[in-house]
C-alpha cells in the first residue's frame, strides 16, 4: 500500500514537472519573441535615426519639401504643449489623487471620481482629441496650442490620480496616528507626513504621465493642428514633435522621412530617459 501510494506521488511529481517545464518553455518562448521585436524596432530606430541627426535638425525649422531644415519649431511646440499640460494636469491629478486617498477614501463622490478615472484611463486619446475639438477648438473657430494642452492635461490627470492614491494608501498609518497624537490637524498631516512619505511615488507617477503624453498624436491632430514655422503664441496653430512624424513619414519626400526618422529618435530617447529617471527617482527613495 505504501509503495503504491509512493508510486501515486512520483508520478504526479513527474507530471507536475513536465507540465511547468512547458509552460517554463512557452512563457520563454513568448518573452523572446516579444524581445526579438521590440530590439528590432529600437534597432531600426537608432540605425534610421542617428543618421537623419545634425546640428541643423536640432536649430532649424521644418523644411520645405527637397530642402535643407530641422525641427527646432516641432521640437520647442512640444515641449511647450507638454509642459504646459503637465502644470494644469499634475496639480489636478495630486489634488484628486489626496482626496480619494485622505479625506474621502469610501464616499460616493469618491467612487464616482474614480469611475471617471477608470473611464479616463482607458479611453482612446482621439477621442480626448475630438472632445477638446468640440469644447475648445469648434467655438472658438481656431486651432491652437492651448487646445492641445488641454487635450494633453485630460490624459495627466487619470494617470497622476492613480498613481498617487496608490502611493498615499501604502502610507502606514501608524505614521497619521502619531502625529494626530500630537494634535496636528488634518491638512498638516497629509503635507507634512504622507505626502512627503509618498513623494518618490508622486513624482514617479508625473514623470510617466509625461512620457505617456510626449509621443501622443491623435489629440494634437485635432487641437494644436500642427504650423510650418516657429510660434510661441499659445493662441495660434503650433507645431509639435509627433504630428510633424506622422506628417513627415507619410510623405514621399526622402528629406523629410529623414526628418521623421530622427524626431523617431528623439521621441524615444526623450521617453526612455524619462522612464529611467522614474526607476531611479523609486529607487533612491527605497
Amino acid at each position: 500500500m505504501n509503495a503504491r501510494h509512493r508510486d501515486a506521488r512520483l508520478a504526479k511529481f513527474a507530471r507536475r514537472k513536465r507540465v511547468n517545464r512547458v509552460a517554463l518553455t512557452l512563457s520563454l518562448a513568448a518573452m523572446a519573441f516579444g524581445l526579438f521585436w521590440l530590439f528590432w524596432i529600437l534597432w531600426e530606430t537608432i540605425r534610421l535615426g542617428v543618421g537623419g541627426l545634425a546640428l541643423a535638425t536640432l536649430t532649424q525649422m521644418t523644411p520645405a519639401p527637397n530642402e535643407a531644415g530641422g525641427l527646432a519649431n516641432a521640437i520647442y511646440g512640444s515641449a511647450m504643449m507638454v509642459v504646459v499640460a503637465t502644470l494644469i494636469g499634475a496639480p489636478v491629478g495630486i489634488l484628486a489623487g489626496i482626496y480619494l486617498a485622505e479625506y474621502n477614501p469610501r464616499g460616493r463622490l469618491a467612487s464616482v471620481t474614480r469611475f471617471v478615472n477608470d473611464i479616463l484611463l482607458s479611453a482612446p486619446s482621439i477621442v480626448i482629441g475630438l472632445f477638446i475639438y468640440a469644447l475648445v477648438v469648434a467655438p472658438f473657430r481656431t486651432f491652437s496650442g492651448w487646445a492641445g494642452a488641454l487635450a494633453l492635461a485630460l490624459i495627466v490627470i487619470p494617470v497622476v490620480i492613480r498613481t498617487t492614491e496608490n502611493m498615499l494608501l501604502l502610507v502606514p498609518a501608524g505614521l497619521r496616528e502619531a502625529a494626530y497624537a500630537l494634535g496636528a490637524p488634518k491638512w498638516k498631516v497629509v503635507l507634512g507626513i504622507t505626502l512627503r512619505a509618498a513623494r518618490a511615488g508622486v513624482v514617479t507617477g508625473v514623470l510617466l504621465a509625461v512620457a505617456r503624453i510626449a509621443g501622443e498624436t491623435a489629440p494634437l491632430l485635432f487641437t494644436a493642428l500642427s504650423n510650418q514655422f516657429w510660434s510661441s503664441d499659445l493662441s495660434q496653430p503650433m507645431a509639435s514633435l509627433p504630428v510633424t512624424i506622422y506628417k513627415f513619414a507619410m510623405s514621399p519626400y526622402r528629406n523629410w522621412q529623414k526628418l521623421a526618422w530622427a524626431g523617431v529618435f528623439l521621441i524615444t530617447a526623450a521617453v526612455l530617459g524619462l522612464n529611467i529617471l522614474a526607476r531611479v527617482v523609486t529607487r533612491g527613495r527605497q
